[in-house]
């Protein structure tokens, strides 16, 4: 029977099957959570504004990123003396961007509108996401720049469908994979987190991202008031 024993446990080492019990998609969100800070302190959040800045072609352009918790976001860009911004809300969307040539406030596509619905929600998707009416699945596992993730694939309450990866070893979520429409075009946008700090009340957020640019934030502010009126599409 000891023979037995010790040969069982030389295939399942050889074979990489674990002897504990794997982990499933809820126990993943709930070791995210309490990584990022915790679900007490996140539901203390109810606004969120960053200012950073990126670089295109040589050019320092400065964003600064407000989230008013399921009411609004505002993207307001400024780049050599030129600034405009991108407006979602819970029924509509604007933009004035004219270093792509627009003169007026255009309204956005309802597509648009639709696709940037789980920005608004400042305290994160996978938070309460059942209550929220999305859909967990763990899609397995992958290696994210030399880094063994889980793989979440996350459906949202509306149909958009958004994959996560969480690191296994620190449980943040380093890549964030959703498909955008652009231009009338589905397009799939990556965006890559690091550079994780802890603010002071208590939550942890990545200071650097990127996408088709990398955005640094040098500041963070939570939990200030927010005027509605910015999210009404006025110049």
């Amino acid at each position: 029977m000891r023979t037995l024993k010790l040969l069982l446990a030389g295939w399942m080492a050889i074979t990489g099957i674990a002897t504990t019990q794997a982990q499933t998609a809820d126990e993943i969100v709930s070791k995210h959570i309490d990584a990022i800070g915790g679900a007490g302190n996140w539901k203390k959040i109810t606004s969120i504004r960053k200012e950073g800045t990126f670089n295109v072609q040589g050019t320092d352009i400065t964003l600064v990123l407000t989230q008013l918790n399921q009411k609004g976001l505002r993207q307001d860009i400024s780049a050599a003396g030129t600034s405009g911004f991108i407006i979602i809300t819970p029924t509509a969307g604007f933009s004035f961007l004219p270093f792509q040539g627009q003169t007026e406030v255009t309204p956005l596509p309802a597509d648009a509108v639709k696709d940037g619905q789980e920005a608004m929600d400042v305290q994160g998707i996978l938070l309460d996401y059942k209550t929220k009416g999305h859909a967990v699945e763990l899609a397995g596992k992958e290696t994210i720049d030399g880094v063994e993730c889980f793989k979440l694939k996350i459906t949202l309450n509306g149909g958009k469908v958004i994959t996560d990866y969480i690191d296994s070893k620190n449980y943040y979520v380093v890549r964030h994979v959703a498909t955008q429409h652009v231009g009338g075009q589905e397009a799939e946008q990556t965006t890559n987190f690091s550079n994780f700090q802890k603010l002071p009340e208590g939550i942890v957020i990545p200071m650097s991202l990127s996408q088709q640019f990398d955005i640094t934030f040098s500041k963070v502010e939570v939990n200030k008031p927010v005027d509605e009126s910015i999210f009404k599409g006025d110049k």
